[in-house]
Order: C-alpha cells, then sequence, then structure tokens
C-alpha cells in the first residue's frame, strides 16, 4: 500500500485541488446561508408546498422505477436474447441525455399530439404534461437507468447456486424469482432505490421542459430554487438549495456502507 511519505508532489497536489474544487463550492453556500431567518424561511407556505411536492413526485418515481427496473434489470441479468446489449445501451442513454432534451422527446413521445400522448388524451382523457403526474413521469425517465443499473449489478454479483437449487426443488421462474433472487438482491435495490430517489429528487431540466413550473402542480424544489434566484432574490434561493443539500448528505450517510466504509 502507498504510504503517505511516497505519494509523489505531482499526485497529491491535483487530488488536494480536486477536494477543494468540489468542497469549496458547499462551502460557500453554508457561508451565505441566512441562519438567522432561516426558521422563518423554511416555514414559508412556497417552499412547504415546493418541498412537500418534491418529497411525494420524488417517492411516486422510485415506485414506478422500482415497479419497471427490477423486473427489467433481471431480465438483462439472467436471461439471454437478440439485442440485450442494445437495450443496456438504450436503458443508460438519460444518463448522458441533456435533461432538457429528455423533456422535448417525453412531449413529443406523451404530449397531446405525441406518439402515445394523443391516443392517452382520446381514449381515456389523460394529459401529463404540465401536471402532478408529468413530474412523475420526467423524474422516473432520468431516474430509472440509476435503478436498474444497481440492481442489474446486484444480480450479477450475487450467488446463482440458491436459484438454481430452487429450480432442481421444482420452483417456477416466477416463484425463484420472488423468494430467492429479490432476497438475494435487496441491499442493491435498497441502494438503487435510494439513488433513483436522489436522482429524481434533484431532477429539473425534463420536469421544467415536460411538465412546466406551476407553484403547488408542478414546481418541485429545483425549479422553486431557479424561480427564487431569476426574482433576485438570492437568500431564498441559498434556503431551498440548503434543504437540497441536506438531502443529499442524508442520502449519503444513508449509503455509508457502500461507499464511505472502503479501506
Amino acid at each position: 500500500m502507498t504510504t503517505r511519505k511516497s505519494v509523489p508532489v505531482a499526485l497529491l497536489l491535483p487530488a488536494i485541488a480536486g477536494v477543494v474544487f468540489l468542497t469549496l463550492p458547499l462551502v460557500g453556500l453554508l457561508a451565505r446561508t441566512p441562519w438567522a431567518t432561516l426558521p422563518e424561511r423554511l416555514a414559508e407556505p412556497e417552499v412547504l408546498a415546493a418541498l412537500k411536492l418534491s418529497l411525494l413526485t420524488a417517492t411516486l418515481a422510485t415506485v414506478l422505477c422500482i415497479l419497471l427496473g427490477v423486473p427489467l434489470a433481471w431480465l438483462l441479468a439472467r436471461v439471454k436474447f437478440p439485442g440485450r446489449r442494445l437495450v443496456r445501451a438504450l436503458i443508460t442513454v438519460p444518463l448522458v441525455l441533456p435533461p432538457v432534451v429528455g423533456g422535448i422527446a417525453l412531449l413529443l413521445a406523451l404530449g397531446r399530439r405525441g406518439l402515445i400522448g394523443s391516443w392517452l388524451d382520446e381514449t381515456f382523457g389523460i394529459t401529463l404534461p404540465f401536471s402532478t403526474a408529468g413530474v412523475v413521469v420526467a423524474e422516473s425517465f432520468v431516474a430509472l437507468p440509476f435503478l436498474v443499473i444497481a440492481v442489474e449489478g446486484a444480480l450479477r454479483g450475487a450467488d446463482t447456486r440458491y436459484e438454481e437449487a430452487a429450480a432442481t426443488l421444482g420452483a417456477s421462474r416466477l416463484v425463484t424469482f420472488t423468494h430467492v433472487t429479490l432476497p438475494l438482491v435487496a441491499p442493491g435495490i435498497a441502494a438503487g432505490a435510494v439513488l433513483c430517489w436522489a436522482r429524481a429528487l434533484g431532477e429539473f431540466g425534463a420536469t421544467i421542459t415536460f411538465a412546466g413550473n406551476f407553484p403547488g402542480i408542478t414546481q418541485t424544489m429545483p425549479l422553486a430554487v431557479y424561480q427564487t434566484m431569476e426574482s433576485g432574490d438570492l437568500e431564498g434561493a441559498v434556503v431551498l438549495s440548503l434543504i437540497l443539500l441536506a438531502v443529499s448528505v442524508t442520502i449519503l450517510v444513508a449509503l455509508r456502507d457502500r461507499w464511505l466504509t472502503a479501506p
């Protein structure tokens, strides 16, 4: 193992600069927080409404991602089928796609004149854009890959002997999945769900493009930060940002066994 004395200066200095680069903005945020008026600002109706909506939509998006993502991850990890690599590549597209582009794509697919949206509107009277449901859809679109990748990784790392033993005892694939596979990869599902929830909570671009920015309906915390900043209320934007920072730190602590216990 490399000791501290043997670390080359040419590597140590950029490493320190990287840590400073990442932590300095957070320090600046904490330094500019109006601590004296913080309780009053947190109790403002607009802040509470945005926070409540963010928690609700992020939770619903996570539930939707679990329902769709866990079976999808199992399919990619356990079943060989033509085009599996292509499917895996398509799943990762939202990770690199600019969120605004994702919002436009959602509009073209699920908008009132979209590929499926027009049918939903004419047949069921369902209109997703510029609604709370639209926020959930936008957040799910950008967060689903995080869950699929985490769960697929857990499935690939799980011992398949238990599944094989269940199969030899006559258990169907569905029974094996629900009674053997899910308990084995439960920690991976939990970690993926937490990452998914955090990503949904911080989603901005796809949400504002597909769902708009309507207080009490589609204005989540990131959108409230943007609007507050645009109105010139820097302290208000700092307070809202502080809430999101606190949530992010909580997520990091919740996943400490994965990231904070490495030697």
